[in-house]
């Protein structure tokens, strides 16, 4: 949350009111400064499709507005005004393709009135909680008979579910979700009267909140209040304005995954250029612990020491010296402490790293003076 100290900045200033979630063929007028210049932009438009989207910055999916008005770089976090004058959103991204012209996408002020809230309610910003379940449309007819699903109910059947998540302590793979909150679910996973998807009645939810969940299992129909939480995924999509986690040893230089640093290895197309493997566990895999990450040996600074590894790059690291690896701390703490004759590490694809103890550890400094590094390890990992 930012703000100008200075009581000059505000004087004469009239803050902006936000007004509700516009309907579709609303007039909007995005205003903002597209590809720079000194003059501001205005373009109109109306709301053509009211969704929800997935959000690029965040690595979220958040009920957004599809627009018509034009949407350029420079206009992301300019206001979208209604013919009222008031705001009813933020202009953050746009659709690029040569076969589409003028589709934007706006913040809509449920959103953004959510981030506010909950920054006061919290003192920081805590996120959007969400259920954490994977779900599959019951549309199918016959499976909705296979499930014991009479015909007028409706629902959506529970797919897996993230071992961290409270949910995982009441619900069941296989479980149908009739209602969230008393609002009905269909089978197509759309709960309101407007046809869209369910996940934006948990949304609109803060972290902590208790919700109400109907679930029909084996015919029986149960109800459970579940704890919401805000999502952790495997691989993070910020950092949270902290620098990146790193361990040293011999050379190899350990790390973890997040979709700051994919985007630092492979640009901002990195969801087709970074290996499916990463991208697979990414898009699927969830976290079986709160403290679990996926640490890789990000590059190898080449050394006598670490001869015919140099070309080991962005490769999980799976164990060592036949235990787990958790978490980076953790690989930190069995390596610092190794007392064996050799250090092996376990990586993905079949792939073994194996390095003498004693000589690992002595040429370590070595290394790091030749590359000019001041310390084997980021900061968070010295406690």
């Amino acid at each position: 949350m930012l703000t100008v100290e200075s009581d000059e900045f505000w004087e004469g200033v009239s803050p902006v009111q936000f007004g509700d979630l516009p309907t579709l063929q609303d007039a909007v007028t995005v205003v903002g400064y597209p590809i720079g210049g000194d003059t501001i932009s205005v373009t109109s438009g109306v709301v053509s499709r009211i969704e929800i989207l997935s959000y690029v910055h965040g690595s979220t999916e958040l009920l957004g507005l599809q627009i018509d008005a034009a949407i350029n770089s420079g206009n992301s976090g300019g206001p979208a005004f209604n013919d009222k004058g008031n705001c009813v959103g933020i202009a953050f991204q746009s659709l690029k393709h040569e076969d589409v012209e003028n589709i934007g996408y706006v913040i809509p002020t449920p959103v953004i009135m959510h981030f506010i809230q909950d920054y006061e309610k919290n003192g920081a910003y805590t996120g959007f909680p969400i259920l954490g379940v994977e779900w599959q449309k019951m549309e199918n007819p016959d499976m909705r008979i296979s499930m014991g699903m009479k015909p007028d109910q409706k629902g959506v059947r529970i797919r897996r579910i993230d071992p961290t998540a409270t949910e995982s302590e009441v619900l069941k793979p296989s479980d149908i979700i009739l209602s969230f909150d008393g609002v009905d679910i269909a089978n197509d996973g759309t709960g309101m009267a407007e046809r869209i998807g369910f996940s934006y009645l948990v949304s609109q939810k803060y972290t902590g909140d208790i919700a109400a969940i109907k679930v029909l299992r084996n015919s029986e129909t149960l109800k459970f209040n579940v704890k919401l939480k805000s999502h952790r995924r495997l691989i993070p999509a910020h950092n949270k304005g902290r620098p990146p986690s790193y361990y040293i040893v011999a050379g190899l230089v350990f790390t973890t995954v997040s979709v700051p640093y994919l985007r630092s290895e492979y640009g901002k197309d990195y969801e087709y250029e970074a290996p499916v493997k990463l991208l697979d566990k990414l898009l699927h895999e969830m976290p079986k612990s709160q403290d679990e990450q996926l640490v890789v040996i990000s590059q190898v600074l080449v050394a006598d020491i670490n001869i015919g590894y140099e070309e080991i790059v962005n490769t999980q690291v799976l164990a060592f010296n036949g235990q787990p690896v958790k978490n980076l701390k953790r690989l930190v703490s069995m390596v610092e402490s190794c007392g064996d004759e050799f250090l092996k590490f376990d990586l993905d694809y079949q792939q073994i790293v194996v390095l003498r103890t004693k000589v690992a550890k002595a040429a370590t400094l070595d290394i790091l003076t030749t590359h000019c590094i001041p310390s084997a390890m980021s900061d968070d990992l010295k406690s």
